[in-house]
C-alpha cells in the first residue's frame, strides 16, 4: 500500500495541481489586492462610502463608556460583494487559461489522416452493381 501511494504522490499530474493550487492562492491574494485597493474604492465613490465596510444595520445598538458601539446587528454586504467580485475574477481568468490550455491541446492534435481504399460512394457503387447480377 506504501508503494502504491509513492507511485500515486510522484505522478506528473499530482505534482501538477500541487503547483496550481500554490499558484491559485498567490492569484487569489493578487485579485483580493486588486479589489480592496482598486474596485472597491471606485466603486465606493458611488456609495459615498468605504465598499466593503457598506452594512445594513437591524439593530443599532448603544454606546458604551468607551464610546464604542455595542450590541449592534449589522448584515456586511458590502463585505460579501467584495469577495463576490473576488470569485468572478477569479473564476474568469480561470476559464481563460483552460479555453487556452485546450486550444493548445486541439492545436497538437493532428487530423485523422483519411483512410486508405475506395469511398463510400465507390462502395456504394459497387454493392449496387453487385445487387443487379
Amino acid at each position: 500500500m506504501l508503494k502504491e501511494f509513492k507511485e500515486f504522490a510522484i505522478k506528473g499530474n499530482l505534482v501538477d495541481i500541487a503547483v496550481a493550487f500554490v499558484m491559485g492562492a498567490a492569484f487569489n491574494k493578487v485579485v483580493a489586492s486588486f479589489t480592496a485597493g482598486i474596485v472597491s474604492p471606485l466603486i465606493g465613490l458611488i456609495f459615498k462610502a468605504d465598499f466593503k465596510k457598506l452594512k445594513f444595520i437591524l439593530e443599532p445598538g448603544t454606546l458604551n463608556d468607551a464610546g464604542e458601539k455595542v450590541g449592534e446587528v449589522a448584515l456586511l454586504y458590502g463585505e460579501f460583494l467584495t469577495n463576490i467580485i473576488d470569485f468572478i475574477i477569479v473564476a474568469f481568468v480561470m476559464f481563460m487559461v483552460i479555453k487556452g490550455v485546450t486550444k493548445m491541446k486541439k492545436a497538437k492534435v493532428e487530423a485523422p489522416a483519411a483512410p486508405k481504399g475506395p469511398s463510400q460512394e465507390e462502395l456504394l457503387a459497387e454493392i449496387r452493381d453487385l445487387l443487379k447480377k
